[in-house]
C-alpha cells in the first residue's frame, strides 16, 4: 500500500539486540489532507540502513510504501505499519514520472503502399456471385 502526505513528528530511534545482531528502528507521523480531514499514520522504519538511506526529515512531503500486518501477544493484537520505501515528493513534478529525463517520441512506422492487386489473389471487382447469406 501507498500513501502520501508530510511528515509531523520524527520519534527517538530504538535499538536492541538480537540473535543476528544489533537493531534499529524508528517511528514517524504521516499526516495526510483527504478532503477536510486531516489524517494521521504512525510507521516504523527497520534497519539502520534504511534509516540512512529513507533519510526522512519532519516537514517533507513522503509517499510511503509499507505493510500492514498484526500479531497478538497475551490475548491483544497490536497493528504493525512498516515501512519498505519513502520518497522525497519533489513539488512541481508529476508523480510516478521518471527523474532520469523526458521519454523521446516514438516515431511512426512507414505504412506500406497500397497494392494494385487484391490480398488473395485474382480480381474481384468483376465478381457478380455473392455467398454471404444476408
Amino acid at each position: 500500500m501507498e500513501l502520501q502526505g508530510k511528515i509531523i513528528a520524527a520519534l527517538d530511534v530504538k535499538t536492541g539486540q538480537s540473535a543476528r545482531g544489533e537493531w534499529q528502528v524508528q517511528e514517524f507521523v504521516l499526516e495526510t489532507l483527504d478532503g477536510q480531514f486531516s489524517r494521521k499514520m504512525v510507521f516504523s522504519v527497520f534497519g539502520a540502513d534504511r534509516l540512512q538511506r529513507f533519510n526522512i526529515q519532519v516537514g517533507q512531503d513522503v509517499n510511503v510504501a509499507f505493510d500492514i500486518d498484526a500479531r497478538e501477544y497475551n490475548g491483544r493484537w497490536y497493528n504493525s505499519i512498516r515501512a519498505y520505501d519513502v520518497r522525497q515528493i519533489v513539488p512541481n513534478q508529476p508523480q510516478n514520472q521518471p527523474t532520469a529525463g523526458p521519454i523521446p517520441p516514438i516515431a511512426p512506422s512507414p505504412i506500406p503502399p497500397a497494392s494494385p492487386q487484391p490480398p488473395f489473389g485474382g480480381d474481384v471487382s468483376n465478381d457478380t456471385t455473392d455467398d454471404l447469406p444476408f
